[in-house]
């Protein structure tokens, strides 16, 4: 079973590139995608629910053409359809910009987020924190309910964890996006019980996934791993591959891919 996870950059935009279609016909599980900038009555109906396809949509609430997450669910996956669908956390602050869905299926729980970003002020750093914050609480109530599930969660995290995850990490290390307090969040995942997948298999690889367009970073290899698989400890054993596929375009994110036995 093979999940992909992209922040498009504009979901729209992907499309007239022909990226999408590139992506269905991948033959993924399931495809998560962030930053999709579109409400879904904006879309037609072979890209709400494309040929073999199911899709779930969440939108930003207060302005069109911003943030926006999307899951397609492959019709004869061995997932089969989710036991219930939810559109945010349940806290109504943290819910109004369409950076949020999680399918709850029989053993796990698979989550899709466009985690803020940081930038623009202490007040928007203020709510990434506050949003880290939530969120953590909102998956260890999933796994340490009597009706437990595992949890895989997947998309822009907005944060690069470690050194080794920036090109340029002396330079960055008082910028949005790579501030101590951001990477001392990731930190607490980790000790919460929650495995960053492509590092663990991959301990001293260097590979990005997000790129600064307006200096040509990508094509300079100057980049941030900001996206991410992470899963619950218990369910790590069923990771059978994690990639990073920077060989594909279409958005200054390149998707990340999860294989699960």
């Amino acid at each position: 079973m093979k999940i992909i996870s992209w922040n498009v950059n504009g979901l729209r935009a992907n499309i007239k590139k022909g990226c999408f279609g590139e992506l269905l016909s991948s033959g993924a599980d399931v495809i998560c995608l962030q930053e999709t900038k579109v409400h879904i009555e904006q879309l037609p109906e072979d890209i709400k629910n494309p040929l073999g396809y199911t899709g779930y949509f969440d939108h930003s609430k207060v302005k069109k053409g911003y943030s926006g997450v999307a899951i397609y669910l492959k019709n004869d996956s061995p997932l089969g359809r989710p036991e219930k669908v939810e559109y945010g956390m349940g806290v109504e602050e943290m819910d109004q910009e369409g950076r949020f869905i999680a399918l709850f299926f029989k053993d796990f729980v698979l989550i899709t987020l466009y985690f803020p970003n940081g930038g623009g002020g202490e007040d928007r750093l203020d709510y990434k924190m506050r949003f880290y914050s939530h969120f953590l609480k909102y998956i260890n109530k999933i796994r340490d309910s009597k009706d437990a599930k595992e949890i895989i969660f997947c998309g822009d995290v907005n944060t690069a964890h470690n050194e080794i995850d920036i090109a340029r990490p002396k330079e960055n290390e008082n910028h949005t996006g790579f501030l101590r307090i951001e990477r001392d969040w990731l930190d607490e995942v980790v000790k919460n019980g929650y495995v960053d997948v492509w590092r663990k298999m991959n301990p001293e690889k260097i590979k990005y996934t997000w790129w600064d367009m307006k200096t040509f970073a990508r094509e300079r290899n100057v980049g941030w791993r900001i996206d991410y698989f992470f899963v619950s400890e218990n369910f790590f054993s069923r990771v059978k591959d994690a990639k990073i596929l920077n060989e594909v375009f279409g958005s200054d994110h390149c998707p990340i891919s999860l294989d699960l036995k």
